[in-house]
């Protein structure tokens, strides 16, 4: 199996919306989200991607077909953060294969510096993906804050990835 994460080019951003809206589906089972008048949930800071320095988007292709995508930011909650991965999307025909896995650690190595992924209070199965796959990419070397104000509630997974060794896989 191939996995390839590809950093995204303004012309795949129509790919990027149509994938946000089987995320977003999947996601409503834990944001309570609904769609709007047009059918649609809407991703508010897509555009942004293209626009703003510190935003980066990725498609993950496996054996050639879409598979998924990730946006990172620096749009953080701990102060002392510098990336976040603000959207992880892995379709369900691809999840429980690695490809997650591989597709976070890639990411990582690509962004030097110290993390935070932060899941929602009740999306249970994402916070066991992430304490799994950043336990094993830090060997257990991270810490783990609970969130508890307005804007969000849930874990969030700290490391600092500055000065660890390329993973070769």
């Amino acid at each position: 199996m191939k996995i390839e994460v590809i950093q995204a080019i303004l012309e795949d951003k129509p790919i990027l919306q149509r994938m946000m809206e089987f995320y977003q589906y999947d996601f409503s089972e834990y944001d309570d989200s609904d769609l709007d008048s047009h059918g649609t949930f809407g991703y508010a800071w897509l555009d942004h991607y293209w626009r703003e320095q510190g935003r980066y988007s990725f498609i993950v292709h496996v054996d050639g077909k879409l598979a998924g995508f990730v946006l990172v930011n620096q749009f953080t909650y701990l102060s002392d953060s510098e990336w976040s991965i603000a959207e992880f999307f892995i379709m369900r025909k691809y999840r429980r294969e690695g490809i997650g896995r591989t597709t976070a650690f890639f990411i990582f190595d690509k962004f030097r510096g110290v993390w935070e992924i932060h899941q929602l209070e009740n999306n249970q199965p994402s916070q066991h993906f992430w304490r799994k796959v950043i336990s094993e990419y830090t060997h257990g070397q991270y810490s783990e804050t609970l969130l508890n104000n307005e804007s969000s509630r849930g874990p969030i997974q700290q490391f600092d990835n500055t000065n660890k060794e390329m993973i070769s896989d």
